[in-house]
């Protein structure tokens, strides 16, 4: 099987807990909290864990969050390497208000980083043993990195021969696009449209932007997210649609990721786009059938995966 190295430059500690309901000025007494390793990479991460895959979880650290952070991925027994930096690794906060079932989610910015931390980052990354045969790259940047860094990283990519997959938005997104060496990238609408500075009408547009995006080499595959709209996949060989499996909904939180993980997992297994797609799919409904930040299972994963027939998807012809 090939080797996944995922990267994470903003990781986070993610603190979850339940209240009765949520008031102004008042302190408001919440139950026992729930702790787990976050950000994009970690996520990613973590999936491909919980779906009986490996790979290598890069990150920054810094501070006692950090040293938690350390704790927190060894007892998901992840496979990582931390990237020491002097400022303190963030911590989020996801409050769930029981009486409305609404959730509140509160993110934090990061810590700042110079200059001769994140160049260190990208030695590390070049250096790293063995060679990975995909590099994941998730999440946003802290401040201090520039917005041509996942650029750079996908120039390390190619030169590793590594396929790049890369889940980011604005002008990280952009710069690494127009670098023209990923290998998939996964916008959701909004990101679409940003990158294609307008708004998107229609279905039609919606395929002719990511046939656009393929055909002039920016990436050998997108993958639109809709959310409960499902998926569009566009790809040297066609563009295809894929509806979400229904399911019951407890948390958003880390469905992108675990679809992400889901799809990459699957690449690594040889299975071609498509069908790593319907896998990611499914591990990505699978995830928001869990609470907090607990991603998706296995058990659920292969349950929908099987259930997903080619009835689930509609297909156009390649590109030109």
């Amino acid at each position: 099987m090939q080797s996944i190295l995922t990267l994470t430059m903003n990781p986070t500690i993610d603190k979850s807990a339940m209240v009765g309901h949520v008031l102004p000025e008042r302190k408001l007494r919440c139950q026992p909290p729930r702790f787990d390793p976050g950000g994009g990479g970690i996520n990613v991460s973590r999936a491909i864990r919980k779906l009986g895959g490996e790979s290598k979880a890069y990150y920054v650290s810094g501070g006692p969050p950090g040293a938690s952070l350390h704790q927190l991925l060894d007892r998901e027994e992840i496979n990582h390497h931390a990237m020491a930096i002097e400022g303190w690794t963030r911590e989020n906060l996801t409050i769930f208000e029981e009486e409305t079932e609404q959730q509140f989610r509160f993110g934090m910015p990061g810590p700042n980083m110079g200059e001769k931390e994140w160049r260190k980052c990208l030695d590390k990354l070049y250096k790293a043993a063995p060679k990975p045969d995909y590099i994941v790259a998730s999440g946003s940047l802290p401040p201090g990195v520039p917005e041509d860094f996942y650029a750079r990283v996908a120039r390390i990519a190619q030169e590793l021969d590594a396929r790049m997959i890369l889940d980011t938005s604005g002008a990280p997104l952009a710069c690494a696009v127009e670098e023209k060496r990923l290998f998939l990238i996964k916008p959701n609408l909004r990101e679409l449209e940003a990158l294609a500075n307008g708004d998107i009408e229609d279905e039609f547009q919606q395929e002719t932007l990511l046939r656009q995006i393929v055909e002039s080499g920016r990436s050998e595959a997108v993958l639109l997210s809709l959310g409960r709209g499902g998926a569009r996949l566009a790809w040297n060989d066609g563009c295809e649609y894929f509806r979400t499996p229904t399911v019951s909904i407890k948390s958003k939180v880390g469905a992108g990721d675990s679809m992400v993980g889901g799809v990459t997992l699957s690449l690594t297994q040889g299975n071609p786009i498509p069908e790593a797609v319907r896998f990611g799919m499914s591990a990505g409904a699978a995830a928001v059938m869990t609470p907090g930040t607990e991603l998706c299972r296995k058990k659920d994963t292969m349950r929908l995966y099987d259930s997903i027939t080619q009835k689930d998807c509609d297909r156009t012809e390649g590109t030109t």
